[in-house]
């Protein structure tokens, strides 16, 4: 049997291609569906707004207020002069006066100047311009009256001092220190004497001793005299 057909027309010959086209048409589909989403959309309920409703709003009625100006002050009443009659008498007064004759002496009172003198407090013993001056040491310069009135000093305490006071009250060895402050006024006295020691029969020694001082020529300051401040350290040792 002759066939009269074209061999091209025979789809046979295309089913290879059409079962490829197939399979790729196939995938493509799956491909789209798995990729395909959908979202769902929810509507919140926004509420009922009517929008016919106008608000009325009260809107006052006000009135401006011109403030009541006070009325002006009534114009002041003229002055009314009267004239009256003076009929008393004036007495006047006739001033003396108080010129002196050429020829009148005058008789004026001496005028005595008063001076009033600086008051001059204590002075310290380290800056007073004349040392008290203690007895026997007269003969001397500004200078020497002043270290011989300490070297007197010093050689008295040492004298009179009882040290053995120290041993008896049982203190511990080694130095002691008494400090002792006292004033030669000025008269050359020695008052206001205070003592500091570590003890108080100590102390109470110490006052005793320093008023044995004699007296003195008092120092001055500007040629005055003054107290003078002075100050003693009195130092010993305890033996063992």
């Amino acid at each position: 049997m002759n066939l009269k057909k074209n061999p091209r027309a025979n789809l046979e010959n295309y089913s290879k291609f059409f079962m490829q086209l197939g399979l790729v048409m196939a995938l493509l589909v799956c491909l789209l569906s798995i990729e395909y989403k959908t979202y769902e959309r929810s509507l919140s309920s926004l509420g009922d707004l009517n929008m016919n409703d106008e608000l009325e709003e009260d809107i006052p009625i006000t009135e401006r207020i011109e403030p009541v100006k006070p009325p002006p002050p009534p114009p002041p009443a003229p002055e009314i002069i009267q004239v009256v009659e003076d009929k008393s008498e004036v007495e006047e007064t006739v001033l003396e006066s108080t010129e002196t004759d050429e020829t009148e002496a005058v008789e004026v009172e001496e005028i005595v100047e008063v001076i009033e003198e600086e008051e001059i407090g204590d002075v310290p013993f380290a800056i007073i311009e004349n040392a008290p001056i203690y007895p026997g040491c007269e003969n001397m310069s500004k200078a020497e009256q002043k270290k011989c009135l300490s070297e007197s000093i010093k050689k008295l305490v040492n004298k009179k001092f009882n040290v053995d006071l120290a041993a008896d009250l049982g203190l511990t060895p080694g130095k002691k220190r008494i400090f002792v402050m006292f004033k030669i006024d000025n008269t050359g006295k020695v008052v206001g004497i205070r003592a500091r020691a570590p003890h108080a029969r100590l102390e109470k020694e110490a006052v005793r001793v320093v008023s044995l001082i004699p007296r003195m020529i008092p120092g001055k300051q500007r040629g005055r005299a003054v107290g003078v401040k002075y100050s003693l350290p009195i130092v010993f040792n305890v033996q063992d």
